[in-house]
This record gives structure tokens, C-alpha cells and sequence, in this order.
């Protein structure tokens, strides 16, 4: 793929790079500096690029490739992201800001989604159903055909590989558009695949806005199948399309997760848990543990712990040796987290700690933001109930089970959810209540590609990661031979 500072980097269409009147800026969020100009899909590209897929993925090649070959393929990719992985991880970092060492382990855990849907890929089966008469009857999974992947600017690398692999492994051909604050790891993506043998116009990779060229792509006839991970408000668009198409969506949306200590909880290890559930990555993860139920009769302990590790927090340059936390991801998102913390305090919060920029002079040209806890808010603030998706933890009180799962249940979302505690009859049964798709016990954040994930609520529809998350791809057939 070229890659000059002098005209924009063009997009993926049909196995060639392609050019567009329209382009947009990317910026670094710890500088402020512009990183590249990068070419935006308009109609024409949706429509070239949605004719491509399909032209491709109805050629012999691809459609009768067996399960071995396609798997091999996928390993190839991600042969190709481990041999690129300094690159991807930079693209990464310069464009949301997440600091190097967790870009780095993205890259990795990319890498071994394409080898987990490989093998995936060779050796899940079609079903023998039980016959009811004198036939033999069987159920064969087959690919939608084209499918749109639409992934966000928060974990770019980790999104693209959890839509693009299974996609692949299924059979589809795959039009990826990423986020405008983030498309170079996507078209990098698109290279290596290329480099790895993908056949033209099985990935094509459109960067472009969301309000354009995803949706033009959403709407268009020849998608089959929408894959989304992104904002609520987002995600009730698409359905709204898909529903007049009759198209399938995988919806990953916002959340807004209770994170719940327990008086018997291992204090030193639930502070580690929350600190990391709410601070890394900025707290730009939909998972973010960022509404903390901490038990009245620890609640004081907890927080003097807590805002102890809070405040020591290392906000600096991503790629700064020792950096725990690097800025938010654009300015604009900054402005958003500022207006939502300064709300907080008009309801009645107390900022306990961070609450504003760093001090730091080296820092002052980046859109950071210092780790923030606020306190004093009730059940109904918009902070406790609104996803802010930044550095921002606000914490409650609860005074026992009942009326724990009342309040952490007392939410439109519903993806994640943690409980620490030392008692594992407690964790069970508050666990089986949470309305939340992952629950975590005495840890945070454990995700594994092979376990199901998505959310309950408004956090979404559909499950990805795991075997299912191939099927997801895929559209069962019915298939009786007469004895």
C-alpha cells in the first residue's frame, strides 16, 4: 500500500488501491498533529466495492476452497500481522492514543483470532439430523455472501480481527469500514491479507464517515449482513435499515457495567481489578467497570485504597517508558468526557479524584485527561446512567444482595458485569441475576476468543467470539435425501 505524507492513503477495492475526491485527516491525540490524509468512500466506492465482493466471492476459487485451504489462508494473515506488528501497533497508537505496551498485546491477541477461526474453520462440521421417516436429513451451514464490518476507534486492531476472521472462515467475502478516527490499521489489515494470498475483492477496506459510507454500505442491497460494534444510538440506526431490508445484524453496543466489592472481598486485589476495569485504554472500552458498587460497611476503606492507586496513575505519551494511560482518543471526545464530568458536579458530585487535565507542560497539546472518581451521585444522574466511555468511575453504595442487583440491574445496558468476593455461593447467585453478557468473578476484563460475547439490553444483539461467532456469519440449509 503507498504510504506518502503527500496525498492521501487510498482505500481497498478489489484487490487494487483506489483513489477519491474526498479524504480525511487523522490525528494523534497526544500531539495534536495531523498523521495522514486518508482517501473517504463515497457512493461510487460502496457501489464498485460491494460489486467486487460479490464477483469474488462467486468465483470457484474462493467458493469451493475447502475448510484446510481457507484455514491456512487465515494463518497466512496472521503470519503476516505478527511480521508487521511494530507497524500495526504504531498506526494504532498514533491514532487513539492507547499506550504502546497494551497496542503491542493487540497485535498479538489480533493475530491469534485469525489462528483461533482457523482452526475453527477445519474442523467444525455439518449436522446429521435425526431422521422422522425413510431419509437421511443433514443441516449445512453456508455464507451470507457479502458482509459489511463496521468497527470502532477505541480497539480498532482487536474489532477488525473479530469481524474480518470468522467472516472469512465462514466463507464471505468482507467490506470492512473502519472508524474515521482510525482507518490505517484497517487498509494495513487489507495489505497483509493481500501479501497473504486473500483472492481481490474478498476484503475490500473503505475508510470514509460514518454518516456516508457507512451508511450507504448499511443500506445497500447487495450487503447481506451487517456487523457492527459502536454506539448505541448508532446500532438503533442500522436495526432500523435492517429491519426494512430483512437483513441479520450483529449489534456490540455501549455499556455501562457495575463493578461490585463485596465486604468480604480481597481488598488489594479488588482495588487492582477496578483500577484496571475503568483506567485502561482511557476507559474507552465498552466493557469499562465504570459504575462501582463498593458494600457500605467497607466503603470508606475501599476508597482511601482506590484513590491512593488513582492518583498514582501514570498519564503520559503512549509510547513514554512506564506510560499506564495515554490521552483520549480525539479532542472532540475529550470536550464530551469534560462536559459529563462537569454535569456530574451540578447534580451533586464530588470529584475525589482527577476531575480535570494533567498539570504536566509536556502533555498540554494532547487530549488528556486525568483518571477521575466521583462520589455523592444518586441512582438517577446522568453519569450513573449515561455511558461516557472515558477515564470516569462513579461510585455507590449498596447495603445487601437485594439491593445490589436492584441498582446494578436499574440500567438501559446490560454487556459486563464484576463481583469480588471471597464467598462463591454469593458470586454464583448474584452472578445468575446480573442482566449482563460476561460476568466476572475476582478478576476483570478476562476475555478469551473461544467464549461468547456480546450484551444484554441496549448493549446489543447477537453474540460474537467462540464457534458461534463463525455461525453468526453463516445461514443454516436443510438438505433430505430419500431412502
Amino acid at each position: 500500500m503507498p504510504d506518502t505524507s503527500s496525498s492521501p492513503k487510498p482505500m481497498l477495492i478489489d484487490g487494487v488501491w483506489v483513489s477519491s475526491a474526498e479524504s480525511i485527516a487523522t490525528i494523534d491525540p497526544a500531539t495534536g498533529l495531523a498523521n495522514f490524509e486518508v482517501a473517504a468512500a463515497g457512493a461510487g466506492q460502496v457501489d464498485a466495492a460491494v460489486e467486487s465482493a460479490w464477483r469474488a466471492v462467486r468465483q470457484p476459487a474462493w467458493r469451493d476452497m475447502l475448510a484446510h485451504q481457507r484455514a491456512a489462508l487465515l494463518r497466512r494473515i496472521a503470519d503476516g500481522m505478527d511480521k508487521h506488528a511494530e507497524r500495526l501497533a504504531r498506526l494504532q497508537m498514533i491514532e487513539n492514543g492507547k499506550v504502546w505496551a497494551e497496542c503491542k498485546a493487540q497485535v498479538a491477541g489480533a493475530a491469534a483470532t485469525f489462528r483461533y477461526y482457523a482452526g475453527v474453520c477445519e474442523t467444525v462440521s455439518a449436522e446429521v439430523t435425526p431422521a422422522r421417516g425413510n431419509y437421511l436429513s443433514m443441516t449445512q451451514y453456508e455464507p451470507y455472501g457479502v458482509v459489511a464490518a463496521i468497527t470502532p476507534w477505541n480497539s480498532p486492531l482487536t474489532m477488525e480481527a473479530q469481524k474480518v476472521a470468522p467472516a472469512l472462515a465462514a466463507g464471505n467475502a468482507v467490506i470492512l469500514k473502519p472508524s474515521e478516527v482510525t482507518p490505517s490499521p484497517a487498509l494495513e489489515l487489507g495489505r497483509i491479507a493481500l501479501e497473504a494470498g486473500l483472492p481481490p475483492g474478498i476484503l475490500n477496506v473503505l475508510p470514509g464517515l460514518g454518516g456516508n459510507a457507512g451508511r450507504l454500505l448499511v443500506a445497500h442491497p447487495g450487503v447481506r449482513m451487517v456487523s457492527f460494534t459502536g454506539g448505541t444510538a448508532s446500532g438503533r440506526a442500522i436495526a432500523r435499515v435492517a429491519a426494512d431490508k430483512l437483513m441479520p445484524v450483529a449489534l456490540e453496543l455501549g455499556g455501562k457495567s457495575p463493578h461490585i466489592v463485596c465486604a468480604d472481598a480481597d481488598l488489594d486485589a479488588a482495588v487492582a481489578g477496578v483500577i484496571g476495569g475503568i483506567f485502561e485504554g482511557s476507559g474507552q472500552s465498552c466493557v469499562a467497570g465504570s459504575r462501582l458498587f463498593v458494600h457500605r460497611d467497607i466503603q470508606a476503606v475501599f476508597l482511601d485504597k482506590l484513590l491512593a492507586r488513582t492518583r498514582a496513575i501514570r498519564v503520559d505519551l503512549p509510547d513514554a517508558q512506564g506510560a499506564q494511560m495515554g490521552p483520549i482518543a480525539s479532542f472532540a471526545h475529550r470536550d464530551r468526557i469534560e462536559s459529563m464530568v462537569r454535569g456530574a458536579c451540578e447534580e451533586g458530585g464530588e470529584v475525589l479524584a482527577g476531575g480535570r487535565r494533567p498539570d504536566d507542560e509536556r502533555l498540554a497539546q494532547g487530549a488528556f485527561y486525568l483518571p477521575t472518581v466521583i462520589g455523592g451521585l444518586g441512582p438517577q444522574a446522568c453519569a450513573v446512567r449515561e455511558e461516557i466511555f472515558g477515564p470516569v468511575l462513579v461510585v455507590l453504595a449498596f447495603e445487601d444482595e437485594d439491593d445490589l442487583v436492584a441498582q446494578a440491574n436499574d440500567s438501559a445496558y446490560g454487556l459486563a458485569a464484576g463481583i469480588w468476593t471471597a464467598d462463591y455461593r454469593r458470586a454464583w447467585r448474584v452472578a445468575r441475576q446480573l442482566e449482563a453478557g460476561s460476568v466476572w468473578i475476582n478478576t476483570y476484563k478476562q476475555l478469551s476468543i473461544s467464549t461468547p460475547f456480546g450484551g444484554y439490553k441496549q448493549s446489543g444483539l447477537g453474540r460474537e467470539k467462540g464457534v458461534s461467532g463463525l455461525r453468526l456469519y453463516q445461514q443454516s440449509k436443510g438438505i433430505y435425501f430419500a431412502m
